[in-house]
């Protein structure tokens, strides 16, 4: 689309991924990477010799030069290059470089980055320089405590370089396992979550967050990503973006960074590290977002208009595909599992050799509700080359309960609430409704007069929790659905609840009298029902199979009027009983 050739240092698979939506753009891109057989080098046919990718080492400076001479714009898929070479080419009048070689540069000596972040008052934790010896690490404990964790600067990814120091006896193997190599320690965050944010910059300067999403490692590589992030506060994933977006201003040029945080248990936020170009925990933006980060990537540096950033799906999960053994046929085994899911969509690498701890592939599950999605995930978590215990499965995949068993679902779609348990029989035709359609929700008491603070948090954290539509039943004076529905942006069903005067009438008057600007929906006096049916339909409008099961349960209660009509025909309306 621009007309110029991309060069990029380094051909694995973030560069394979950059490959697909260069193609859809014909976009020209060049790879510089060991062999011709390189994950991004596989799908990308040159369209002319001059076009040829370079068989070479991204840290070779000949070899960067010679990419170099070929392409309009240099970028990387991986920081750990040479930067003094891409100095020296920058200052060549014409050259162009995304990110800039002094973002990289920072960027790629962990140490330096924190002490850049510092300085533009960037949120990180404590951290300070360590020397490789024994001596050093103890007066590390002492400033900061144990544990801490000790980091080498540089040359450091996918859990590698890393070493929790949580007792000074392990000084020596924190060494021995680190080796002799510059080192730096970070005082230990004790978080809740960790989440990331991905930030394209265009050459402009515009800058566009994607979605915060929740990041799970294991053995200190990205093990799960799920998209949107959830949490009890509306206002986190909003700050992390904010705090993402904020960092990625302070480095120089364009491209898509991932920035990877810390979330603590009082809702702060701290900085874990940055990548300069597109990350793992990222991946999902390929099918979950309206522009992927490697379609926003190429439009940065290529100063084409910022593509979108914004979710397309309810729900997302990426699972990565981790070699568990150097047999590649428990990759392809697992992988021919994984396209027998709905919405699940394979991505495999294309490396030659597989082996323990190494990046094969990854996997992209989307649905309507966070609860379909992670029903479809847990079957592959079981079928994992290196499996899942019971313990992960239950934290992250917990099973959906039974219809009718009257527990709640973990990450429901509708919220079921009544002002007391008096209520229940009211409010639970609407749980057989929403049993019925199979709709994920919850059913609990909130009082708005006994338990004003659960009120508030409710219905403050219910759209952030990924709750679509409340259901709300209160009798007498019946305030509960009026005050959740000033607190949330979801759509409030109030169900008048029948008390022991007035007939519920007063609480009919009270749901459907609210002040202009805060509406609630309503049904008849005890109308629990309806008030499910109703839950579905506003459903309906994000997730249109609901419209035909909707019109399925309405044909059939025309057959059973039908049938009806048949029976009085046949009995006779002096001996037709009427079913109460």
């Amino acid at each position: 689309m621009s007309g110029k050739v991309v060069g990029v240092l380094g051909g694995g698979q973030l560069g394979r991924m950059l490959a697909a939506s260069a193609a859809l753009l014909n976009v020209d891109i060049v790879f510089l990477d060991v062999g011709e057989n390189s994950p991004a080098k596989q799908i990308v046919s040159p369209r002319s010799p001059l076009l040829a990718h370079i068989d070479g080492s991204f840290v070779d400076p000949e070899k960067i030069k010679a990419l170099a001479s070929k392409v309009d714009i240099l970028t990387v898929e991986i920081e750990h290059v040479d930067t003094n070479i891409l100095e020296e080419i920058q200052s060549v009048p014409g050259a162009v470089i995304h990110p800039s070689p002094s973002t990289v540069k920072i960027i790629q000596d962990k140490l330096i980055q924190k002490q850049h972040l510092q300085s533009h008052q960037c949120p990180v934790s404590e951290f300070l320089c360590v020397e490789s010896n024994v001596t050093s690490i103890h007066e590390t404990a002492e400033k900061i405590g144990l544990p801490f964790m000790l980091k080498s600067r540089t040359l450091a990814y996918d859990g590698r370089g890393n070493f929790v120091v949580r007792n000074i006896a392990q000084a020596e193997e924190a060494i021995s396992a680190l080796g002799n190599r510059p080192l730096y320690a970070e005082k230990w965050v004790p978080f809740v979550k960790e989440i990331a944010v991905m930030v394209v910059r265009s050459t402009t300067g515009e800058v566009r967050s994607y979605p915060a999403v929740e990041t799970v490692h294991k053995d200190n590589i990205c093990h799960l990503v799920f998209a949107p992030l959830r949490s009890r506060d509306p206002h986190i994933a909003i700050r992390a973006q904010s705090v993402a977006e904020a960092a990625v201003k302070t480095f120089q040029g364009a491209g898509v960074f991932g920035v990877e945080m810390f979330l603590m248990e009082d809702g702060s936020i701290y900085i874990n590290e940055i990548a300069p170009r597109p990350h793992n925990s990222g991946h999902y933006t390929i099918e979950a977002c309206e522009t992927s980060q490697y379609e926003n990537h190429l439009r940065a540096i290529l100063s084409l208009p910022l593509g979108s950033t914004s979710l397309k799906v309810s729900s997302a999960a990426m699972l990565n595909i981790i070699g568990a053994s150097s047999n590649m046929a428990e990759v392809t085994n697992f992988a021919s599992e994984c396209i027998k899911t709905d919405g699940c969509a394979v991505h495999l690498y294309g490396k030659s050799e597989c082996r323990k701890g190494r990046k094969m592939g990854h996997v992209t599950v989307v649905g309507n509700s966070d609860s379909e999605v992670r029903s479809r995930l847990r079957p592959l978590l079981k079928a994992l080359p290196s499996g899942s215990t019971e313990e992960e499965l239950a934290l992250y995949v917990p099973e959906t309960p039974a219809q009718g068993s009257g527990f709640s679902h973990k990450y429901p779609l509708v919220g079921v609430i009544m002002g007391s348990d008096s209520d229940l029989p009211v409010m639970l035709p609407a749980a057989r409704i929403l049993d019925r359609f199979k709709i994920p929700y919850e059913l609990t008491i909130v009082s708005a007069h006994r338990t004003p603070d659960r009120l508030v948090e409710y219905a403050r954290s219910a759209s952030s929790r990924g709750l679509r539509t409340i259901i709300a039943g209160a009798g007498g004076a019946a305030h509960l659905p009026g005050m959740v529905a000033a607190m949330t942006a979801l759509p409030v069903i109030g169900v008048p609840v029948k008390g022991s005067s007035l007939d519920g009438v007063d609480s009919l008057h009270s749901i459907v009298q609210m002040p202009r600007g805060i509406p609630v929906a309503t049904v008849a006096i005890n109308g629990g029902m309806n008030a499910g049916l109703l839950a579905v339909r506003i459903l309906g409008a994000g997730i249109p199979y609901l419209f035909a099961d909707i019109d399925v349960y309405l044909r059939g209660l025309e057959s059973e009027v039908v049938a009806k009509v048949e029976k009085l025909k046949e009995v006779g309306w002096e001996k037709y009983e009427v079913k109460r």
